[in-house]
């Protein structure tokens, strides 16, 4: 029967754990549906302002029409020789590609959020080989022009400057024959002669101001493709098909080189296959869309977002529920005290508690300083209230020490991503060798009957 009453307790307490896990799981609620408020904030400016960017291009298109005779049946149902006019054009990517600039990191704050933008003051330079106008009969060909894709024309900041074999060119809204597969600007270039049979070899230079929303796609379309991008923001993100080949990143920035052939990439063809003219019979059967083109990516993160902290934070709030019942458990068996379930509970409330005041601290100050706040009001409510539990102070301040040090251990797992559960699993372990050794000398037995 003794030893039924000590299960009974313990089960109690096991029983108070998972009771805990309701508000625990709100709080986490909570933590998600801000970080939609967050990821809302992010459309909104990306609506306002530019979204994400993705720079695809130059690509050469020459237009053509022609003119056939075809059958076709007449208003009496005969058929009779008609002329029609199609039309067409050529595409054609540049042989290299030379992209580089300065990304100028800036911020969009929205309610309690902050966006984290930029301005990709960019200098690109392409280069086309000769380009063969096939003979057709009937066919003329136009005005041919470049075409630049841009994720978002919005972002365009000012008038960008173009240069094609060094003369000056103007660039003009949409993308002429490629609008609907590709969006962004394009250029007229020199009409060929009536008799040309190719167009000569070409080299366009664009300097332009490109505002966006955290991240920056370049798609390498040409033969041979050189990027190079730096920035004074310290946290990057390197995504996309490629890594860059050489990279620096420090605390005054970062600078970052690739290095990519059409030979270990699709984009070119993936690009080709998008914007193929109808007529011809070359489009692509299921083109892939912009976003799933090969590119080489780079995002400007914020190391410190304070909700993906915290909602690592509550996924350790059941660990800080169960270790504090462990000691609050120990000193019952070990100085024979009584507490309370209702006072277990109302400890494990106010573990909860700091959770909410971590969230709600974090959204306006430091997460460093919102941490040490809530921790620090957590530990002087849980001394002053456990001082009462214990009747004794010195106790109550060794139970306040322990909870620091557990407070102290949870932002060293948040700090240590890499790391956090190496040392989550020797916390663990090494919480279970202490139990174990404080209580290799009870006498269960004893304690049971001490219960009664």
């Amino acid at each position: 029967m003794t030893s039924f009453k000590l299960l009974l307790r313990f089960l109690t307490v096991g029983a108070l754990v998972l009771l805990l896990l309701v508000p625990l799981a709100m709080i986490r609620g909570l933590v998600q549906d801000r970080q939609i408020h967050r990821a809302e904030a992010v459309q909104r400016v990306a609506e306002g302002m530019a979204g994400p960017q993705r720079l695809a291009g130059p690509l050469r298109v020459v237009p053509w029409t022609a003119t056939r005779r075809v059958n076709a049946a007449g208003a009496d149902g005969r058929l009779e020789l008609r002329e029609e006019t199609v039309s067409g054009y050529l595409v054609q990517a540049p042989a290299t590609l030379h992209a580089g600039g300065v990304l100028l990191p800036e911020a969009r704050r929205v309610g309690l959020y902050d966006v984290r933008v930029f301005r990709w003051q960019a200098e690109l330079e392409a280069t086309f080989e000769p380009l063969a106008l096939p003979r057709v009969d009937g066919r003329r060909y136009g005005t041919p022009y470049l075409a630049f894709g841009l994720g978002d024309v919005r972002g365009l900041v000012g008038t960008p400057g173009l240069e094609v074999d060094g003369a000056a060119a103007r660039l003009s809204a949409g993308t002429a024959d490629l609008g609907g597969r590709l969006d962004g600007v394009h250029a007229r270039l020199v009409p060929p002669a009536a008799d040309a049979s190719r167009l000569e070899a070409s080299r366009a230079r664009l300097r332009m101001d490109l505002a966006g929303t955290r991240s920056l796609a370049i798609v390498p379309v040409a033969d041979s493709n050189e990027v190079r991008l730096r920035s004074a923001w310290p946290h990057p993100s390197f995504g996309g098909r490629f890594l860059p080949s050489q990279r620096e990143v420090g605390a005054e920035g970062f600078s970052a080189s690739w290095s990519v052939s059409s030979l270990a990439s699709a984009a070119r063809a993936q690009v080709l296959a998008a914007v193929a003219d109808p007529a011809t019979g070359q489009a692509a059967s299921r083109p892939g869309a912009p976003a799933d083109w090969d590119s080489l990516e780079v995002a400007l993160v914020d190391p410190v977002d304070a909700h993906t902290r915290v909602d690592r934070a509550t996924k350790y709030g059941v660990l800080f529920v169960v270790l504090t019942f462990v000691g609050f458990a120990l000193l019952e068996l070990v100085r024979g005290l009584r507490i309370h379930p209702l006072q277990y509970l109302m400890v494990g409330l106010a573990l909860a508690v700091f959770f909410l005041l971590l969230l709600a601290l974090s959204e306006h100050v430091a997460f460093g300083l919102a941490y040490l706040a809530s921790a620090a009001a957590c530990i002087g409510l849980q001394f002053a209230y456990v001082s009462g539990v214990l009747r004794s102070w010195w106790r109550a301040g060794v139970f306040a020490g322990l909870l620091s040090g557990l407070y102290g251990m949870l932002y060293s797992l948040l700090a240590a991503e890499d790391h956090a559960l190496l040392m989550g699993s020797l916390l663990l372990f090494g919480v279970l060798a202490l139990v174990m050794l404080v209580t290799r000398r009870i006498d269960w037995y004893e304690r049971s009957a001490s219960l009664g």
